[in-house]
């Protein structure tokens, strides 16, 4: 059977950390998909405004909404402000992260609280933020970015790993608990993605991955949609990462 390529038309979609590299891709395959989307950022205002032109380029309507995620009220305004211009999310992308390399003699309790912050509580706040009207509807999709560190130790640091473990922990109980509500939860676990992220990292090399190359975020993107359309494939983590870690 052929998809329809507006399959999520009339479906509202918040991305987090959604102005550049995944988050990027992600809000302009959804929205290609026929979604509107709301693209959170923290900070580059301007970024976030170029990809809300490229959205509306689609056809699509299209918010952006600056929040620090990792902040219970202003993701509470982040939601109410989503509500009010485009109407309740129905497809929540819990994309928004930082990595800090670091030695394990580096890594402070400081540092640690920020990665465990923004990688993490950020996931629990604004899924909890959105979650009562999906559980009215009974109608929702909530994917979260983890990564290949949680299961091959990465490349960053133990306090990044860690992290993106909780992000795991966080999709198998949202998906068991909401899985008979029409809500499914899943993760995508991305490794050496051509971004920011990686740059300016040395041990983040392109033969370190069996498929000889470092990934794109179109190819993360891809997956995302997928889970966005799909409601029977709940509590999964899709490894988007080159053969590098095989389950």
């Amino acid at each position: 059977m052929i998809t329809n390529t507006h399959d999520l038309a009339g479906k509202v979609v918040l991305v987090t950390g959604g102005n550049r590299g995944i988050g990027r891709a992600i809000s302009l395959a959804l929205a290609n998909a026929g979604a509107d989307i709301a693209i959170n950022y923290h900070s580059r205002e301007s970024e976030a405004g170029h990809v809300k032109s490229q959205v509306e380029s689609c056809g699509r309507r299209c918010i952006t909404v600056r929040a620090d995620v990792s902040v219970a009220a202003d993701v509470s305004r982040m939601v109410q402000c989503v509500e009010e211009e485009l109407g309740a999310v129905s497809i929540l992308v819990n994309n928004a992260g930082i990595a800090r390399p670091q030695s394990l003699e580096e890594i402070t309790e400081k540092d640690w609280n920020q990665i465990i912050d923004v990688n993490l509580k950020s996931v629990f706040l604004v899924t909890q933020a959105v979650l009562p009207r999906m559980r009215a509807t009974k109608w929702g999709r909530i994917i979260n970015l983890s990564s290949a560190a949680v299961q091959l130790g990465g490349i960053i640091g133990p306090h990044y790993t860690a992290s993106k473990a909780g992000v795991l922990g966080l999709t198998h109980s949202y998906a068991s608990l909401l899985a008979k509500e029409g809500i499914t939860v899943n993760a995508v676990a991305p490794a050496l993605i051509e971004t920011d992220m990686i740059a300016g990292n040395p041990q983040a090399r392109p033969e370190r991955i069996p498929a000889g190359r470092f990934g794109t975020v179109e190819e993360v993107a891809e997956a995302v949609v997928m889970l966005a359309r799909n409601g029977y494939i709940t509590g999964q983590t899709i490894n988007v990462n080159g053969g590098l870690y095989m389950s």
